[in-house]
């Protein structure tokens, strides 16, 4: 059975507490992520939005955004072959988003990251990566926290893997924004 956007839709209002997501008609429930990963998303975030939101760059969305996207081999919109994902942060450009819905949205984000979670495989999360990148997205990032590593993605481009010392900048989205590795990574208080 192949499900639609549609059908998810109708899934979540009937189980709100449940996130999904639809890939090539299938619907992935998604688990909840680990404290760290999520903490970490948290604090990119608002690194993210403290430089974004001041210059009215565009818009900054979490692990629960939906963003409507097309199959690969499916690029002329047919509704049927549409995907709905949500990487664990996105940013969007002000010029391709000018006003916020209250919907999924159809674009690929210019920025998606996804955040290594305790029970995550490597290799899915960097097929994801490369299906938005393929789709238009500018940059993917991975950031692993049990390698305490930030890989940064390109389209045709060999990665680029960060790690503490080093700093992450996004030139062709954000100039002038940078952010060392090591912040990434949650305190520990005493």
């Amino acid at each position: 059975m192949s499900f639609a956007i549609t059908d998810l839709e109708q899934l979540q209002t009937e189980h709100p507490e449940w996130q999904m997501e639809l890939v090539e008609g299938k619907i992935i429930v998604m688990g909840p992520s680990d404290y760290e990963s999520e903490e970490i998303g948290a604090r990119l975030i608002t690194f993210l939005n403290n430089w974004v939101m001041s210059r009215k760059l565009g818009r900054i969305t979490g692990s629960s955004a939906g963003f409507i996207i097309p199959s690969i081999e499916d690029k002329d919109g047919d509704s049927e072959k549409r995907n709905l994902r949500a990487p664990d942060v996105s940013f969007v450009r002000a010029d391709r988003l000018k006003k916020t819905k209250r919907d999924f949205v159809e674009l690929v984000p210019d920025l998606m990251v996804e955040i290594k979670s305790k029970s995550d495989r490597i290799k899915p999360l960097e097929e994801k990566i490369q299906l938005f990148l393929q789709l238009g997205s500018v940059v993917g990032i991975l950031i692993d926290p049990d390698k305490l590593t930030v890989t940064v993605y390109r389209l045709n481009q060999t990665p680029v893997m960060l790690e503490n010392g080093d700093t992450l900048v996004l030139p062709e989205l954000l100039p002038g924004w940078e952010l060392a590795v090591s912040e990434l990574w949650p305190p520990e208080f005493e």
